[in-house]
């Protein structure tokens, strides 16, 4: 089948991204490194880091292994699977684990050259910084399209139909949402293993500040923010960028094939259906560039200035792409589903947007909500903790209404009210435009870590007073900006769970066919609708197999939160009895005459998240499996369903409150309320250490889980068809 020629701007955006990341790479490696000891701490951080991703990569390079040799057994003996399939998931989980050591090599090399620029000037070190974001977000935008671009064109060069294509490319997801779920966890548990480590000891007990160079865990923090915050986002973000062009290709293929059956005359245009989103992506990578490019600040910039300079970007290019996507879906689609696909898009976009503004409404300590906290610890931690669950409990509001309106107002623009797989594809284009300039909101997002790094580096190089306020004025606003990023995966992991559900029936019919099935409910299988997929089934809430999917998929999100908590509790208790024996031990550390022992708060951190990432990982990817095969797909729906709901509201609610947590230290930090070392200050930092394994591992964790139950269960799809039925039947609930 011929490819539109405006295809080749999807792969076009992609070499120009990886192009741009290159030029932005060498443009913050050529900056002033600093004096002699800002890089020996960086050098530090630095070794610790690439040795964690060395011994992250070996673990997660077994699990693909024998994931690869199951699904060549399901595509070769049980006949459930695409032979090419195993091939794919490789490619995707390759892609997304290069992206995130590129994006940790820049942050790792960009720290030292920010707080020196910050001797310079603000503008200087917020420009370095964001930069170096920037090598991240295009990274991610680059390799994700090249991957996607290459599958396509390949397969359609070797004749494959158009619906199988979508199906072999859909399942990559799987891949790249394996890697990212063991990149956020594994990172998630290192870096706050880490850090309450650090604080609990170094803080409250030895009282020294934050990033101090005596403290033993302080290098470990600060290879966790890379590991974490840098490479487990981005692997993150990589897996929802992919999943929703993915899907939306793969909704297109379903929506066009309703289309064709009301208006035969449109036959021979499915390509335009699957190819839009695949452009649409494309372009943004170009207006992702122009949008790094627009950000700077004033010398004597405030933290309100500091955010407009940095949504400058984000707005900039989000109206441009916008601008662009009419004139795309006007030329690509048919005239009567066009315009209503375009503002389905611009509809992902707002919410993406507005999720970003009430975020940050709810983190940044510009705000009164983050303020109150604050306000609360002159009565002592307590208060700090319960005023902070009820901000980020309030905080879910806002989300839930903004994603619920998106996704009925797509709905209802695509003309899903009378092709519902039409309102699907617009639901997927909702994503596809949240996501379409991910290349500099992802740069936004990978600032935070680095500016927090740069002020690690200032505090440990003891440089002057006015580059730590610089650097202490870019961090607030990174944690504000990492509060928002995190606000924007989860909102984005919504949209695109949403799409992969209806693309999970496309999987469905593929494994029906597979079991020698030609018609279900009376109609072809071929050109059977999504309502005769739920009439086959019986995917209703009536269906108590349905509804018992709902309860199991509420319920795994707690456990996982509660399994990624408990880990991050066992992993800092380790960290804080070896920072009390180094304080006991080894004299000269409080006085600054002896350099304390770094590398084992590194070892324990880098061992401690080895082991404790491998039971939550193990629970996401096993239990669509077992749910299917006991309670088939309407089971499984039910999950997908539960698992959505729930973590989308728990994920937002954690990532808040340990959000809000946080600035309400750093305001405390910045001289109000007694500054640091008050009591109020002791009582914001309990409740930061409270809120870091909410915000940097539950919380961004459970958006990778939703996404990673329904890329599982797509791939088992054909396993489910083929075996739940006879599992049913001896159990007795057929």
């Amino acid at each position: 089948m011929n490819i539109p020629l405006l295809w080749i701007v999807a792969p076009a955006g992609a070499i120009i991204a990886l192009i741009f990341s290159f030029v932005l790479y060498k443009s913050v490696k050529k900056e002033d490194p600093g004096n002699e000891q800002m890089q020996k701490i960086a050098k530090y951080v630095r070794e610790g880091a690439f040795a964690y991703l060395k011994q992250q990569y070996k673990g997660v390079g077994k699990f693909f292994i024998g994931a690869f040799i199951v699904f060549n057994i399901m595509a070769w003996v049980l006949k459930v699977l695409h032979p090419l399939i195993p091939w794919a998931f490789l490619t995707g989980g390759f892609f997304s684990g290069l992206a995130g050591w590129i994006g940790m090599n820049t942050a790792t090399l960009a720290s030292n050259r920010t707080a020196q620029g910050a001797r310079q000037s603000l503008n200087k070190g917020l420009t370095i910084a964001f930069r170096a974001g920037g090598v991240m977000g295009l990274v991610v935008v680059g390799l994700a399209l090249i991957d996607i671009s290459t599958w396509f064109f390949v397969l359609n060069l070797f004749k494959v139909d158009l619906h199988t294509i979508t199906v072999i490319m859909l399942s990559f997801g799987m891949g790249a949402s394996t890697q990212a779920l063991f990149a956020r966890l594994g990172g998630g548990i290192y870096t706050k293993a880490a850090d309450v480590g650090a604080d609990l000891v170094g803080k409250i007990e030895a009282g020294i500040p934050e990033d101090d160079p005596r403290n033993p865990a302080t290098i470990a923090d600060n290879v966790g923010d890379n590991v974490g915050d840098v490479a487990g986002m981005g692997a993150d973000l990589y897996e929802s960028y992919c999943g929703s062009i993915l899907a939306t290709a793969a909704l297109g293929m379903a929506a066009f094939t309703q289309i064709s059956i009301k208006i035969p005359a449109l036959q021979g245009i499915a390509i335009r259906f699957v190819t839009t989103p695949m452009i649409l992506a494309g372009i943004g990578a170009f207006l992702s560039i122009l949008g790094i490019y627009l950000v700077s600040t004033k010398e004597d910039a405030t933290t309100k200035d500091l955010m407009s300079a940095l949504n400058k970007g984000v707005y900039g290019s989000s109206i441009l792409i916008a601008i662009v996507a009419f004139f795309v879906t006007k030329w690509m689609l048919p005239p009567e589903y066009s315009l209503g696909v375009f503002f389905a898009m611009v509809i992902g976009l707002l919410a993406g947007i507005l999720i970003g503004v009430f975020t940050e409404r709810s983190t940044s300590y510009s705000f009164k909500a983050t303020r109150g906290i604050v306000k609360q610890a002159e009565y002592g931690p307590a208060t700090v903790i319960i005023d902070g669950l009820a901000v980020g409990m309030k905080s879910t509001g806002a989300p839930v209404i903004i994603i619920a309106i998106a996704i009925l107002s797509a709905f209802a623009v695509s003309k899903g009210f009378s092709i519902p797989e039409m309102g699907l594809y617009g639901i997927g284009f909702g994503a596809v435009g949240m996501l379409s300039t991910l290349g500099v909101t992802l740069a936004m997002d990978a600032f935070g870590p680095i500016a927090d790094n740069a002020g690690g580096n200032a505090e440990m190089s003891k440089l002057p007073k006015e580059v730590r306020e610089r650097t202490d004025a870019l961090d607030s606003v990174g944690n504000t900006t990492a509060a928002t990023g995190k606000g924007f995966a989860i909102g984005s992991a919504a949209l695109t769970a949403m799409a992969l559900l209806a693309a999970y029936l496309e999987e469905v019919r593929k494994g029906l066919e597979f079991a020698g099935k030609t018609m279900i409910a009376g109609v072809d299988l071929s050109t059977a609708s999504i309502a005769n997929f739920v009439d086959y089934y019986n995917i209703t809430l009536m269906n108590p197999k349905a509804l018992i999917g709902i309860f199991i998929g509420a319920m795994v999100t707690f456990v996982f939160a509660a399994m990624t908590l408990k880990a991050v509790g066992r992993a800092a208790g380790d960290m804080v009895a070896e920072v009390r024996r180094q304080f006991k031990e080894i004299p000269g550390i409080m006085e600054g005459t002896a350099e304390p022992e770094y590398a084992k708060c590194v070892s324990i951190s880098t061992k401690g998240a080895q082991k404790e990432m491998v039971a939550p990982a193990i629970l996401g990817i096993l239990t669509p499996i077992v749910v299917g095969l006991i309670l088939g797909v309407a089971g499984v729906m039910g999950l997908l369903v539960g698992g959505l709901t729930t973590g989308f509201t728990l994920a937002v609610m954690m990532n808040n409150s340990g959000g809000a947590w946080d600035n309400a230290k750093k305001y405390v930090e910045i001289g109000h309320y007694g500054g640091k070392g008050s009591e109020i200050h002791k009582a914001c930092v309990v409740g930061d250490t409270v809120g870091d394994p909410f915000k940097d591992t539950a919380g961004p964790s459970i958006n990778i889980l939703i996404k990673l139950m329904s890329m599982v269960s797509i791939v088992f799809a054909g396993l489910i068809v083929a075996f739940s039925p006879a599992i049913q039947q001896f159990l007795g609930i057929m």
